[in-house]
This record gives structure tokens, sequence and C-alpha cells, in this order.
């Protein structure tokens, strides 16, 4: 491979639509400022090294498996969709949904859809027609199904085909009340998918851009660790500091200082969200007294 001229920017891809507010707001509390225009498809980015072009996430997997963009935000569903010949570099873990298949509750027998089509009204009764956006993700699902079944590509609002015009659909889902809310019931799951950061092979091969690649994403994961706990600091007496340390969960170590005038110790650790309404009470039981709750902006082990 030929050697890529270190001056020479990465190029950048930021999705439009639903996916962009994630995105953006990760890139802006990683300190990575995004300039755009109302109508500007070109935005400028404060990020040394990196030009940036706003595409549609499909297009992005698109672009990047031709190798025209060096590293960009998608859908793990439509790089699977498109068979797209990418590097993961990061999951984000934005926007996660469920490819699923749906289809009136009165047309499925033991929760899938019956061999004998008989029953279908799309098709008056000659095979299953199946609409969804993703026909590689179907027709592969189908191929295992081993029934009869008709593929009809659908451009969004998949849930209304049922029952005139489809009998089931493919389509994606974060909690399926959109699917409920239609008389749809979810029987299968395709694939679970989520924002992540995708780079085209050549650029993860060229250490130029790769190191600067690498860079994005080690700001990214550091805001997201940061996400996902608090701080919490709690004061103790003397002798209750092995009761809090055997019991406060920590990155590492827990940090630990004196209180002043001897008054015992102050402990510090950065702990998982998730498990804070649980310790606050078990720190007091311990011991701990004056605790206070902060937020994280990055964490960089």
């Amino acid at each position: 491979m030929t050697p890529v001229d270190p001056a020479v920017p990465v190029r950048l891809a930021l999705p439009k639509g639903r996916m962009a507010d994630g995105v953006l707001q990760l890139l802006a509390d990683a300190g990575v400022g995004i300039r755009t225009s109302s109508r500007g498809y070109r935005p400028t980015v404060s990020l040394a090294g990196f030009e940036t072009k706003i595409l549609k996430p499909q297009n992005i997997v698109e672009m990047l498996h031709r190798g025209s963009r060096d590293v960009g935000f998608a859908g793990h569903d439509w790089v699977v969709e498109k068979q797209a010949d990418l590097v993961e570099v990061l999951d984000l873990g934005l926007d996660p949904v469920r490819i699923v298949a749906a289809a009136p509750v009165g047309l499925l027998h033991d929760d899938r859809l019956p061999d004998d089509p008989s029953a279908s009204v799309a098709s008056g009764g000659t095979s299953w027609v199946i609409a969804s956006e993703y026909e590689r993700l179907t027709t592969d699902w189908i191929a295992r199904l081993g029934i009869p079944a008709t593929f009809v590509r659908s451009y969004g609002a998949t849930e209304v085909f049922p029952p005139e015009d489809a009998d089931c659909i493919v389509d994606n889902t974060a909690t399926g009340s959109t699917l409920a809310a239609n008389g749809l019931r979810i029987f299968d799951t395709l694939l679970r998918s989520s924002t992540r950061l995708y780079a085209h092979p050549g650029a993860m091969d060229d250490p130029a851009r790769r190191a600067r690649i690498e860079h994005l994403a080690l700001l990214l994961r550091a805001v997201l660790e940061a996400r996902s706990r608090v701080m919490v600091e709690v004061n103790c007496g003397r002798d209750d500091l092995e009761r809090i340390l055997a019991v406060i969960p920590c990155m590492r170590e827990p940090t630990v200082s004196s209180l002043s005038h001897d008054a015992g110790y102050a402990v510090k650790s950065a702990v998982p969200r998730d498990q804070l309404a649980e310790l606050i009470p078990v720190l007091k039981a311990h011991g701990g007294t004056d605790i206070v709750v902060s937020t994280l902006s990055q964490i960089v082990p």
C-alpha cells in the first residue's frame, strides 16, 4: 500500500438524521468542536488532522467500504446489511436497536410463521409477503426459515404494511412500542445494533491515519467511560476506613486522604453509575458520612 502523506487529513464522515444528535453531543463532550452552517454538509472540526463531511448513515457505510472516507459513524445493522469490509474501532453504545421480525398475532403459530402460507392476505395464499428496508438480512433470514416468502422493499414506515401489503415485516426497534401500536408482535430477533465508529481497512494500515483515528477513539472512549461512572466521596472515622474500603467499588484503588485535625479519612472513588443506589446505604451502614456524588467528564485509564 502506498504511504499516505501525514499532512493529508483523515476524512471523517458524520451522520445526519436521528443518529447525529448523539454523535455530535459525544464529540462535544470529548472537546471536539463541530461547526456547521444551516445548509452546509462540510463542517469544520477543531480536531487537528481531520476534515469532515455529513452523509446519511447508509451512505457512510458505502463510502467507507469504497475508501472515499477513512473513518465514520454508522449503525452496525447497515454494515451487516451491506456486507461492508470495515474495521470496527469503537462501539459507542448509542441508539441501541434490535432488527426484529414482527407480524399480526393472528398469523403466528407457536410464535413463528407457519410453513403453509394459505393464510396470507397480501399474496392471496401463495406465499408469505415480507417487507423491510433490509433486503440482505431479510432474504438470509427467509432462507434460514425455509418457508415460501416474497421480499418487498420498504422505504420507511414499514410497520404500516401488514396486513394488506405484507404479512410480516423486518424492522429496527428500540422498544417495540410502535410495532405494538400497529397490532404487530415481535417473534424473532435477527440482529442487535448500535452506533459505532468504523474505519476503512486501508486507513488503519497507514500509521499516520491510524494514529489520528486511535486518538479520536481515545477521546470518545474517555467520555463513554465517564458517563458510566460517578465520583463518590465519603468521609469516615479511623476505625471505619477498612470497612469502607472493603465495600466501595473502584477502578484500581480508591484515593484516601487524611481529614484535618486527625478527624479521620476522606475516600474518593469513581464507581459504576448503576451501582450508586445500592452503594450509598451500604456506605452509611459501614460508617460513611458526608457522602458527595459528582458527575465526571472524561476518564482516561
